[in-house]
């Protein structure tokens, strides 16, 4: 039996290129992590390949959620967040299965919470600079000045609101109202981040490299980041308006 304190939780969507090589690299890592796959229906075979590695190698600490459809990644984590919380995991990560993430930074969020004492890691791409591998110029600024919007309209002082590699405490998650979570896409990534700095959490960004998807096709759309724009505003009167959950106390 392969214990683990520690789940990540990876989305999938035609994932097939990537699905078997990103769980072989994190099983394959010193620390032991679990993984949680939520896959939408993908129709090129994603979820088989996630059963057939559960059935052969990984019953113990690799496990699949099915949805009928494309239905958000916000909702997705939220599925899976709930489902971690359910399997009494003290630390729930976001990564993503086309290797932008790398699996070998997983340990270093996870000292940043279980050794330095933050409730909220994130793998940062500008913390130390722009740390952005093979994207096209243009997405590059778009990515950074979305992240520089919102500091500017909500005074949150995180420099890569927008990141999708994250490690939470189980109390963060415990605290926040899932259920009153708005957003589907990178406004889903901002709203966690802010709610969770209005309670009081302790965040800390970690230095990560975000390397663009050798393999498989990007789900990035335009809607996505429209959602986000705007959400900003939305997320800047609830700061001033919502009353949010108390810090708890351990």
């Amino acid at each position: 039996m392969n214990a683990s304190d520690s789940i990540v939780i990876i989305p999938t969507y035609n994932e097939k290129e990537n699905i078997e090589k990103i769980i072989r690299a994190v099983f394959g890592l010193e620390k032991c992590f679990h993984i949680l796959v939520i896959d939408d229906g993908s129709p090129d075979g994603t979820a088989a390949i996630v059963k057939r590695l559960m059935a052969e190698e990984f019953a113990d600490r690799l496990f699949l959620l099915e949805r009928s459809g494309k239905q958000g990644l916000g909702t997705a984590y939220i599925m899976g967040f709930k489902w971690a919380l359910e399997h009494t995991y003290d630390y729930i990560f976001e990564m993503d299965a086309d290797f932008s993430h790398d699996p070998n930074d997983l340990p270093r969020l996870y000292a940043a919470c279980a050794d330095e004492g933050n409730d909220l890691a994130i793998g940062s791409r500008y913390v130390s600079g722009v740390n952005v591998v093979n994207w096209p110029i243009g997405r590059v600024l778009m990515s950074y000045f979305a992240s520089k919007y919102v500091r500017f309209v909500t005074g949150f002082k995180v420099h890569d609101t927008t990141a999708g590699f994250k490690c939470y405490k189980r109390r963060v998650l415990e605290t926040i109202e899932l259920d009153k979570i708005r957003f589907k896409g990178y406004g889903f990534q901002i709203e966690m981040k802010y709610t969770a700095y209005k309670i009081g959490f302790k965040i800390k960004e970690v230095p990560v490299i975000f390397v663009n998807r050798r393999e498989g096709v990007s789900k990035m759309s335009g809607g996505i980041f429209g959602e986000a724009f705007f959400g900003v505003m939305r997320l800047r009167w609830d700061g001033w308006t919502r009353k949010y959950p108390a810090l708890p106390d351990n």
